[in-house]
């Protein structure tokens, strides 16, 4: 059974949805039928990464809100991350541009290494305060978790997996998809939001019994057929 998974690096609740979905599937009793796979989704393409400014800072100017109001949606988030084991620290969180870091994740999926890649890059940036566009940064995640440095300059340095990430968020569009994160299990059942864990179970149980009716195979032998070796009754 597959699922796939829309989210960006720089979305909390992506990190929060992610904890829940790898509760319900650790308890799941067919999870070693399911394959995960990982979808690119930029929350804005076109922000601009910057140091100069804290990721406070910037949120109130993205959004238009005060201190006291973008504290106030901070602190909640982070209550919310600490009841699945996180600790967000707003703080420290450099806003950065995720395409590069998106990019990466489509190299590591050549290698079977994108969990554990989009694991690192979620904690980079909303635990550690690192620097999700800058390439050595990348090249430095990406050789902890197996991924070869030389590849993945080369790849950083080139527009390599950038049609991949746009297609994986046409394919987000197509399907009505407008936040993240959103799991969709064998394309079947949707899934938006960081929702808890009994959600991502009931879901789970669900796909899994509509996968398995699909697999059904009624054999009828009445009708007439040819087999493998061109016999024709």
């Amino acid at each position: 059974m597959n699922i796939s998974i829309w989210s960006d690096i720089r979305c909390p609740f992506c990190y929060i949805g992610k904890r829940n979905f790898e509760k319900a599937l650790a308890d799941f009793p067919h999870k070693d039928k399911v394959v995960v796979e990982w979808k690119s989704f930029e929350l804005d393409p076109r922000v601009k990464t910057r140091t100069d400014i804290s990721g406070l800072a910037h949120f109130m100017e993205a959004k238009n809100v005060d201190k006291a109001t973008a504290e106030g949606m901070f602190a909640n988030v982070t209550q919310m991350a600490k009841t699945v084991g996180l600790d967000f620290q707003f703080s420290k969180m450099i806003p950065a541009n995720s395409l590069k870091a998106h990019r990466l994740l489509h190299l590591a999926k050549k290698y079977t290494l994108a969990d554990a890649t989009k694991e690192a890059l979620l904690k980079a940036h909303l635990v550690d305060g690192e620097n999700i566009d800058d390439i050595d940064f990348l090249i430095k995640i990406a050789t902890q978790v197996g991924l070869a440095p030389v590849e993945v300059k080369t790849i950083l340095d080139s527009e390599d997996f950038t049609y991949e990430v746009r297609q994986d968020q046409m394919e987000a569009k197509n399907l009505g998809v407008n936040g993240v994160p959103f799991f969709i299990m064998d394309n079947t059942y949707g899934i938006s939001g960081a929702q808890p864990v009994a959600v991502f179970t009931e879901t789970l149980e669900k796909a899994w019994k509509k996968h398995q009716e699909q697999l059904t195979i009624i054999t009828n032998t009445s009708g007439n057929a040819c087999d493998v070796e061109g016999n024709c009754d």
